[in-house]
């Protein structure tokens, strides 16, 4: 799916401030995230060149990265923390010139002090944040108690037997059962404790009417009353919350949450034209982003300055008012050994295949 908006010839951003469209386009070509195409996410970017980039869409990374190892074209991409080495060492990036990108110096201190991330040994710059949040439990309070919300455990309870709905996402699925069988670092799993985790999984599956593969699979089936428990993202309880809907979160169950880090790549061998992913990678860091971030999709912004001028009520609500607290008791989705990931890519598909 693609999709290119040419907007009108005056925006108005933020606080009524109106600037005038250049003339051109954008001759960029994003691989995405569905959600991420919108204008709001990269304002300056349209308006220095009249036109939205082109926005090629993948439905988890793993789709993304056979479809890119097949010949697929891109410019920029938006990996998460898990797959930034993988795609790194497959040959797919290029290091980023971050005297090129305004702000980089604002990206938030923790997470660019995360090991072999956003940067290298040698120094050089391959990944920058973007995105950051949590999967965790997310439930239906008129279906649901908050004393049974208590624990992760919950999905296999056969109380909730067609009730259920995690992600048709490896690297989700597996920090969920991580998380219950007591393992923060999933870097150091066992053999044993992938059996485990793969144990769960598959009483689970016993549960699942269904394995989401985006927002929008979601809404639609909390809405239509189909599933009382979700191992979803941010997003879907701010969506959801704001339409009324009885809908918790609990980021504080037993056995804790999972947080990921998602950002942009640049794309070796990308067939657009420099300047334009830059200027992009300047847009969407840009401290005016942060609140828009925060407030629609519910996520934490990777321009620190940005989220540190925001509202103290609105990070507040979001839970991102002390992120000390915010990551403890998390499993970071950080990269897995390479074999261990393949190990975890082809368990699951038995697993949700009944085997």
């Amino acid at each position: 799916m693609l999709r290119r908006l040419v907007l009108a010839a005056v925006v108005t951003i933020g606080a009524g401030t109106a600037y005038a469209l250049a003339e051109g386009g954008g001759d960029l070509v994003v691989f995405d995230w569905s959600g991420y195409e919108d204008p709001l996410l990269h304002p300056a970017y349209t308006i220095k060149y009249g036109a939205e980039p082109t926005f090629s869409f993948f439905g988890d990374e793993d789709e993304a990265f056979e479809k890119m190892r097949a010949g697929f074209k891109a410019d920029i991409a938006h990996p998460c923390s898990q797959s930034v080495v993988k795609w790194r060492e497959a040959g797919l990036l290029q290091p980023l010139d971050t005297s090129k990108i305004a702000g980089w110096k604002d990206l938030n201190p923790g997470i660019m002090a995360m090991k072999d991330l956003a940067t290298t040994a040698d120094g050089k710059a391959w990944f920058m944040p973007f995105d950051w949040g949590n999967t965790s439990l997310l439930y239906r309070t008129d279906k649901v108690t908050a004393d049974e919300a208590q624990s992760l455990r919950i999905f296999a309870d056969p109380k909730f037997k067609g009730r259920v709905t995690i992600g048709d996402n490896v690297d989700d699925a597996y920090a969920l059962a991580s998380l219950v069988i007591g393992l923060k670092d999933w870097t150091k799993m066992t053999d044993e404790q992938f059996k485990q985790a793969s144990a769960f999984l598959r009483d689970v599956h016993k549960n699942v009417r269904f394995y989401w593969t985006d927002d929008t699979d979601l809404n639609q089936a909390f809405t239509g009353n189909e599933v009382d428990l979700v191992w979803g993202w941010n997003e879907t309880y701010v969506t959801l919350k704001g339409q009324g809907l009885p809908i918790a979160m609990n980021r504080d169950t037993k056995e804790g949450i999972s947080t990921w880090v998602c950002g942009y790549v640049l794309l070796k061998d990308a067939p657009g034209k420099l300047d334009q992913a830059y200027e992009f990678l300047s847009a969407v860091n840009a401290p005016g982003v942060s609140e828009y971030m925060v407030k629609t999709f519910g996520y934490g912004h990777g321009n620190s300055a940005g989220m540190a001028a925001m509202d103290q009520k609105l990070l507040t609500e979001r839970g991102f008012d002390n992120l000390d607290k915010f990551l403890d008791k998390t499993l970071f989705q950080q990269p897995v050994a390479p074999d261990l990931k393949q190990r975890m890519v082809a368990e699951f598909e038995k697993i949700k295949a009944g085997y």
